[in-house]
């Protein structure tokens, strides 16, 4: 069964937490989150913020500390079948407290359906706080294209 391999990123300034479901496989590899080439949350985040997009992991933490966010993922563990998300069984979910604790998270985003279906299922009632959903910035998600996710996740991350 794998385990999150990925600490939280996030510091004592950060107002806003995005939550993913679980790490892919080659985010496990990279040992960083949205590691998987054609996932377009780096772009989206750039673009939001008037910055390149990042190539290095140390330049990844940056553009998400500089910008008073914070991520992490639902799922500690569990049991899933490569990357596929709908595949998800036997859910431990990561201890979030600890970084409500030491920031000032001001909101919770979830990205994409699964994330928000778990955020929902198992956290929201612990933590007394609901998430906002942003459609995810996964290939998968055909629906949207880069810049309808530029625009709908601007809205929500420009706010603070």
């Amino acid at each position: 069964m794998p385990l999150h391999n990925i600490e939280p990123l996030f510091n004592e300034d950060s107002r806003i937490l995005i939550l993913g479901s679980f790490p892919s496989v080659k985010s496990r590899e990279t040992k960083f989150f949205y590691g998987y080439p054609q996932n377009r949350f780096w772009k989206i985040i750039a673009t939001i913020y008037g910055e390149e997009v990042p190539q290095t992991i140390a330049a990844k933490k940056e553009l998400i500390l500089n910008n008073h966010l914070a991520l992490w993922d639902v799922i500690e563990s569990c049991e899933i079948e490569g990357s596929s998300d709908s595949s998800i069984r036997n859910v431990k979910v990561n201890d979030i407290d600890k970084i409500l604790k030491k920031s000032r998270i001001e909101k919770i985003c979830v990205n994409g359906k699964t994330a928000e279906k778990l955020y929902c299922r198992y956290l929201e009632k612990k933590l007394d706080r609901k998430a906002i959903y942003l459609p995810s910035s996964s290939p998968a998600n055909a629906a949207y294209s880069l810049d309808d996710l530029v625009k709908i996740w601007k809205e929500v991350l420009r706010t603070i």
